[in-house]
């Protein structure tokens, strides 16, 4: 998986991940590809031990390190259905499944 370039996405990221109890944590990066290895390695939040991350479901870039901080404080403060229509509407600019490690063909693109 190649690393995400900060510079590209805008520098620091807010992101959601789906975990494989259905909740979705959310956290703040400078590099989602790293990000995802750490959660996925155990080395990330304590909060998705045991909870394996089974994809990435929000990606928002654009962000210096106080406004993500405040996005991912607003986005956790957001009831569930709030926080699944920002997925629905929004999914990963990237295109990749980082259950399995790579873009699909053809792609341009917290609690429960």
């Amino acid at each position: 998986m190649n690393a995400a370039n900060p510079a590209d996405l805008g520098g620091w990221l807010v992101y959601m991940l789906r975990c494989s109890d259905g909740s979705l944590y959310t956290g703040i990066t400078t590099d989602i590809d790293r990000r995802i290895a750490e959660h996925g390695d155990s080395r990330g939040a304590k909060y998705c031990r045991g909870r394996e991350p089974l994809e990435l479901a929000y990606l928002e870039s654009g962000h210096d390190r106080s406004s993500a901080s405040r996005r991912e404080a607003a986005i956790k403060a957001l009831p569930r259905v709030a926080k699944e229509r920002l997925i629905a509407e929004d999914r990963d600019p990237l295109g990749r499944d980082y259950q399995t490690g790579s873009s699909p063909a053809g792609s341009t693109e917290e609690s429960p």
